[in-house]
């Protein structure tokens, strides 16, 4: 499919962003795929949301990290190339590259200039180490770059982001990410607990509305990339638990009957459909074991919070078996 040239900030719009937002509206539960909330803007909010008292993720994640980096480090080896995925920002990589002192750091993510800056800051922060910036999507096979030649790696996927994926697409995501990483890799992931929902729903709807700019700014993208005219103020943000799924579900419900085209398509919606943006699964222990082993992964160490609000897992790629 030919490119289109974003005419604000003169580069080619991607053209998977566009057959999936056209695929998406165009299904009776529409949906769009979370991984397009990362524009510069989307990116910028996200790190935002991260630093919310609602959000717990992150700080406990950190926390994690904090404590047991050594740990970490002892049992993963030193000498390894770290592959972030989905670096965002990058903030708590330092916490690890600092304890396991990687030969290289591979960060990959959708948003280029923000993958770009982050790399630079944190390039500046070890200055001895080679930092190899890779944008693309990391639900898709990625070769690394040649720089990092046959260095055993160790997979960085911090964030509970595996949680945004329905099963069956975190296995394949996890699979990929076997495949990406090569024989005799490792992977610390980060996972999410079930718990309270009084605690889980206001991660996601916060106060000060951050969570809903996020959310609805995937419509301000639509617009300018796609040549959309969504009425935004017709959308409000709506976060809410699926028991059934044990997940988190974001929406953009429509407040009331809206007409609107996005690349010379037209759309209706009426008041009170939504357009499904993001799951968040929270999985508990075995359940995180079992997704890890679908996606060819075998866990050998878990940390977790007092609390178990959420998860540290170590895994190596399982060797093929030919046999039960």
């Amino acid at each position: 499919m030919p490119t289109k040239i974003d005419q604000e900030v003169g580069r080619e719009v991607d053209p998977g962003f566009r057959a999936d937002v056209l695929a998406g509206l165009a299904t009776p539960q529409r949906a769009i795929p979370a991984r397009w909330f990362y524009d510069s803007r989307g990116s910028e909010l996200f790190e935002r949301i991260t630093e919310l008292p609602e959000y717990y993720p992150t700080r406990v994640e950190r926390g994690l990290l904090r404590d047991h980096a050594a740990e970490i480090a002892a049992i993963a080896g030193m000498g390894r190339a770290v592959v972030e995925f989905g670096s965002g920002s990058s903030a708590k990589t330092p916490l690890l590259l600092a304890a396991v002192d990687p030969v290289a750091y591979v960060p990959i993510d959708i948003s280029g200039d923000f993958l770009r800056l982050s790399a630079s800051t944190l390039g500046q922060r070890f200055p001895g180490l080679p930092v190899h910036p890779v944008e693309a999507d990391f639900t898709r096979p990625i070769t690394l770059p040649p720089m990092v030649g046959r260095a055993p790696r160790l997979g960085f996927f911090p964030g509970s982001t595996i949680g945004n994926l329905i099963p069956s697409s975190a296995v394949d995501l996890l699979r990929v990410m076997a495949d990406t990483l090569g024989e005799g890799a490792m992977l610390l992931i980060g996972m999410d607990r079930i718990k309270d929902v009084g605690v889980l729903v206001p991660a996601y709807d916060d106060a000060q509305g951050v969570t809903a700019a996020f959310n609805l700014n995937l419509l301000h993208r639509i617009n300018r990339e796609l040549d959309g005219n969504v009425p935004v103020e017709a959308f409000r943000h709506v976060a809410r638990w699926n028991d059934a799924e044990a997940r988190i579900e974001m929406h953009l419900e429509a407040l009331r009957d809206a007409h609107f085209t996005v690349s010379g398509r037209r759309f209706s919606i009426v008041a009170g459909e939504t357009i499904h943006t993001e799951n968040s699964h929270k999985y508990g222990p075995r359940d995180a074991r079992l997704l890890l082993g679908a996606g060819g992964w075998t866990a050998i160490a878990e940390w977790t919070d007092p609390d178990d609000r959420f998860a540290l897992i170590l895994a190596e790629a399982t060797p093929f078996r030919a046999a039960p």
